[in-house]
């Protein structure tokens, strides 16, 4: 049976949401306008007004946002409201240049923790449950999103933060946590470490929410296996508010992406033209609920594919398929395009460990690719 935090938007008829998407996403360009001028400038220079934005047919004709624009912009070029109204920033981590500072109401916080509930209660999750949120805190979006969530479902939250394995082992087991909160790389250490201490038999878990991070089918069912739990992907950026921008359901074959706070477009990377449903592109994202950093059609550089088949769990929310790459790392060999995701899916399938390295060249004009592996007595017995 299937489980919703918020049934009435979740299997919503495509007619309602549409119009739902319509409503907010004139309100929220009319906001940006008023409120954002380095918006307003990239508008008023592709000659667009709000009064040109009746529905989401319009959304094409808005200018794209990028990271290097969240960076020209920082720190409160993109604010939309008040400082006095803000209540909250997170930021990246700034590995790639300059960090990106996301500022939020409470409302923003509200409607986040929501997102992150409809999460937790599509895999399973209820007011009985033990979650244990063991992403990152602080500046980083993963803890603080899920265990607001969490606090939404009426969980008991363990927040724990990242790290200190035996602290983590021992509030898991002693307070018989039944779902875990993390990157799918620290689940399998995760996993590892309960085999390596003996604590299989005193493991509760019955559930793994886990995002942050590329993982493939063959990691899913590793984790599952080991832990014996079902294995949920979710997916967010702190551009947009954090992880519950879209989220896996019992189906586990696909996110359910949340309309009614995003509306997500599939464009080529290179022309920039919207492509139609089920095409493989670059996820774009228009926030029409968020009020301290409102964003409209900004650039993930994920490459996914978006799809309203209709799924077994109920929900009507359209679906976004994991993220195979990115478009700004997916390598072109031989005039093919190859993802680090799809050598890794290999990798894996074939017993290889998952730390790998990938070395792209040109030897005489012709393209060469030669994939190093860590090479374990596992892979010679």
């Amino acid at each position: 049976m299937a489980n919703y935090y918020q049934k009435e938007i979740e299997c919503a008829s495509r007619q309602e949401m549409v119009t739902l998407q319509n409503e907010r996403l004139v309100a929220q360009v009319k906001h940006v306008w008023d409120n954002v001028p380095y918006y307003r400038k990239k508008m008023e220079e592709k000659g667009v007004t709000p009064d040109g934005i009746k529905s989401i047919d319009d959304l094409h004709k808005l200018p794209f946002l990028t990271k290097d624009d969240l960076r020209e912009a920082y720190p409160y070029g993109l604010l939309g409201m008040p400082l006095r109204d803000c209540v909250r920033i997170q930021s990246t981590s700034g590995t790639t240049g300059k960090r990106v500072v996301a500022f939020y109401t409470q409302h923003d916080v509200d409607l986040w923790e929501d997102c992150c509930a409809r999460a937790i209660v599509a895999a399973g999750g209820n007011e009985k449950d033990v979650c244990q949120v063991s992403y990152g805190y602080g500046l980083f979006t993963g803890g603080p999103g899920l265990n607001g969530g969490s606090h939404k479902v009426g969980c008991l939250t363990l927040p724990m933060s990242s790290g200190n394995t035996d602290r983590q082992l021992q509030f898991m087991t002693d307070l018989e946590a039944t779902i875990i909160c993390c990157t799918p790389s620290y689940a399998e250490y995760l996993a590892e470490s309960i085999h390596e201490r003996g604590l299989r038999d005193k493991i509760k878990l019955k559930a793994g929410i886990f995002g942050a991070e590329a993982w493939s089918e063959e990691m899913r069912h590793d984790i599952e296996e080991k832990l014996g739990i079902k294995a949920y992907d979710i997916y967010g950026l702190t551009e947009t508010s954090g992880p519950g921008v879209a989220f896996e359901c019992s189906e586990q074959a696909g996110m359910h992406i949340n309309e009614d706070h995003f509306i997500a477009e599939i464009i080529d990377p290179d022309t920039l033209e919207v492509l139609p449903e089920g095409s493989q592109g670059e996820l774009v994202f228009t926030s029409i609920t968020k009020e301290g950093f409102p964003l409209l059609r900004y650039r993930t550089k994920d490459i996914t594919v978006l799809t309203r088949e209709k799924c077994s769990c109920g929900r009507t929310l359209v679906k976004m398929k994991k993220p195979m790459g990115r478009s700004d790392d997916m390598l072109i060999v031989k005039g093919v395009n190859v993802f680090p995701s799809q050598i890794e899916a290999v990798l894996l399938e074939n017993g290889y460990p998952a730390n790998y390295q990938i070395v792209v060249d040109r030897v005489n004009h012709n393209d060469t690719i030669e994939v190093l592996v860590e090479m374990t007595s596992e892979i010679f017995s």
